[in-house]
């Protein structure tokens, strides 16, 4: 298993490749399609599906491009299915100044222990950044992506539509801050990080 990050968008958002040697998940496309592009013609992996860990603009700006120049499909949580189309639930016309936008999503994100894309993995609903936030566990890899909920040293701001900072704390202390200490988390914006590092100095929620 191996994980490219890419940063894109115009926030810098991080994209992340999950691949073997022949298949690809794509998390967070928020940009810059033809970089994403580029890495999987290189690395001759073909993408399976896209995952949303949220629908903020910041993270499906390349959703549109992507999914119809590969045919995805995309899986997002029930709690944003109309944000996709909507920049205002999105936030791209109230932050950007302009629209993104792109088709519902053709799957719902449920919690619980999952095979996407050929892919296992467990989808935690950890809420607060947004009221659809999800996080990817990769239990066989020791990893998590963690989308805006924990960053490293750092939390998701709540102050758009939907958060909430006292589900956030939950969403962290309750799922994953349970996971083991060794998981590294990949989080949507900065760099890696571990669940023992941020139990033992994150500034906002210590274990």
């Amino acid at each position: 298993m191996n994980i490219k990050q890419i940063p894109a968008g115009p926030l810098e958002t991080n994209c992340y490749i999950i691949h073997n040697s022949e298949q690809a998940l794509i998390v967070d496309p928020g940009g810059d399609p033809d970089k994403i592009i580029q890495y999987l013609t290189d690395e001759n992996i073909e993408p399976e599906v896209i995952l949303l860990t949220h629908a903020h603009f910041d993270h499906i700006g390349g959703v549109s491009e992507l999914r119809t120049y590969y045919n995805l499909e995309v899986y997002l949580h029930e709690h944003e299915a109309s944000w996709l189309e909507n920049p205002q639930y999105n936030g791209s016309s109230m932050l950007l100044g302009s629209d993104i936008k792109t088709d519902a999503a053709e799957h719902t994100l449920t919690p619980g222990k999952a095979e996407i894309g050929g892919f296992p993995m467990e989808i935690l609903h950890t809420p607060g950044h947004s009221p659809g936030s999800v996080s990817f566990v990769f239990h066989e890899h020791d990893f998590v992506v963690s989308g805006d909920v924990l960053f490293n040293q750092g939390i998701g701001r709540t102050d758009l539509p939907g958060g909430d900072v006292e589900k956030l704390e939950r969403s962290i202390r309750n799922s994953l801050y349970h996971l083991p200490e060794s998981f590294t988390v990949y989080p949507g914006h900065g760099p890696e990080t571990t669940i023992k590092n941020e139990k033992r100095n994150n500034p906002f929620f210590r274990a």
